[in-house]
């Protein structure tokens, strides 16, 4: 893989980005830890003037790829593209540390195949009765303590008019812990006048992989989902995991330079929607009923920086009377989720998921809300190590109760923490 020149070229390093970089200023205030700085190596590593060293990679190892420096960048330069095409590198010509590369390749055999990942899930408890050594111990730490067997059903009709036909990317992680996420998300577009198509034979779809560098198999991935929706002749494909639908967006991008795929890539990318960017794009249909409920709303970083989707999750929590919304502090700044980074990088990804936990709870919420697995995952953790955990909720769960008319308390008691 390689860097593109042309797109290291648009950064006039002013440094606009360096008071949103997570690893630059909440971390460790070194500027090859900051966007500028890894561009500065991006540019070395194309020259041959800085080495692919342990100390090179690690700075790149650091960076969360949470694109809050695309939002921030007045120069429109493409850190995302950029940052992948770097680990892409890494992956390719690197080789890592038995520890690390075990570790990373234990991830990628485990996240995208539910099975397994129900089954390693099922063995976590007795991880924390044995500690597991290092990073394998955050692993253990880290895993949930809820479970969700929920699955949407192939095919769900539209309630009343039907005013569309959607698909929905049921996600890997997001299908084993958040299953009920989906089926929320599956009642929801269906009182809103969707049917709805869930392909029991789609999969992983790559997010993973390409962010993370392993571009071969992410690549494949796409391909496969792209099949999966083109069978389900589906309007939209509806995404509910932020991550997910960054990914599925680039997809038009990733498979240009495939003159098989280009066109079909095109084509699929146009039509992925975030589920609350496309409820806020058509409207309430269905009633509302109150939920009188405090709701502390953090914004992930795909759907805010990587697809500037940030009024459509809080129009769409409007429309259920009673709910109050709070704005934590600091929302531009990463959790440490990002991906698997709370697993190869435990440390800061603690320290950033501990800085999020006291902003959340520092606007007294009765819960906590986002749209993406990693972002519940990983500060539902910050908030049990702090004594003091929330209910947690992804913003459509909130909707669906509030149309199925769910009392707050009943809401709250069911809810994951």
């Amino acid at each position: 893989m390689t860097i593109d020149r042309e797109l290291i070229a648009d950064c006039i390093h002013c440094g606009f980005c360096l008071p949103t970089c997570p690893t630059y200023g909440p971390l460790w205030q070194e500027e090859m830890d900051s966007p500028r700085g890894r561009i500065y190596l991006m540019d070395g590593l194309v020259s041959g003037t800085v080495p692919l060293s342990a100390t090179t990679v690690e700075h790149f190892d650091r960076c969360l790829g949470c694109m809050a420096c695309v939002t921030s960048c007045p120069s429109g330069v493409r850190y995302d593209i950029l940052i992948e095409q770097t680990r892409a590198h890494i992956e390719e010509h690197f080789e890592r540390e038995p520890g690390d590369w075990a570790l990373r390749s234990l991830v990628y055999a485990l996240f995208p195949h539910p099975r397994r990942l129900r089954a390693a899930l099922a063995l976590a408890p007795l991880g924390r009765l044995v500690p597991a050594p290092g990073r394998l111990g955050t692993l253990v730490e880290l895993a949930p303590p809820w479970r969700s067997t929920e699955a949407p059903s192939e095919l769900t009709p539209a309630q009343a008019t039907r005013r569309g036909r959607v698909g929905l990317l049921t996600g890997c992680v997001q299908r084993v812990l958040f299953g009920d996420v989906n089926t929320a998300t599956v009642r929801v577009l269906a009182a809103e006048g969707f049917e709805v198509v869930a392909p029991k034979w789609q999969g992983c779809c790559g997010a993973l992989h390409i962010h993370g560098g392993r571009r071969p198999d992410g690549l494949e991935r796409a391909r496969r989902t792209i099949e999966a929706f083109e069978w389900a002749e589906v309007d939209h494909v509806v995404s509910n995991a932020a991550g997910c639908g960054s990914n599925l967006k680039d997809y038009a991008h990733l498979l240009a330079g495939d003159s098989a795929w280009a066109a079909r890539a095109a084509d699929f990318s146009a039509r992925v929607r975030d589920v609350t960017e496309l409820l806020a794009a058509v409207g309430r249909r269905a009633e509302r009923h109150e939920l009188r409920l405090r709701v502390a709303f953090q914004d992930s970083c795909h759907p805010a920086h990587a697809q500037g989707i940030r009024d459509a999750p809080r129009a769409a929590l409007a429309t259920i009377p009673g709910l109050e919304l709070a704005e934590p502090a600091e929302q531009a700044i990463c959790c440490g989720s990002a991906g698997i980074y709370n697993i190869v990088k435990p440390g800061p990804a603690a320290e950033l998921g501990a800085r999020k936990a006291a902003h959340v709870l520092a606007v007294d919420p009765d819960v906590y809300s986002s749209a993406n697995p990693g972002c519940l995952i990983q500060v539902s953790a910050g908030l049990r190590r702090a004594g003091r955990p929330l209910p947690t909720l992804h913003p459509v769960e909130l909707i669906d109760a509030s149309i199925r008319g769910v009392e707050a308390g009943e809401l709250l008691a069911s809810a994951r923490r």
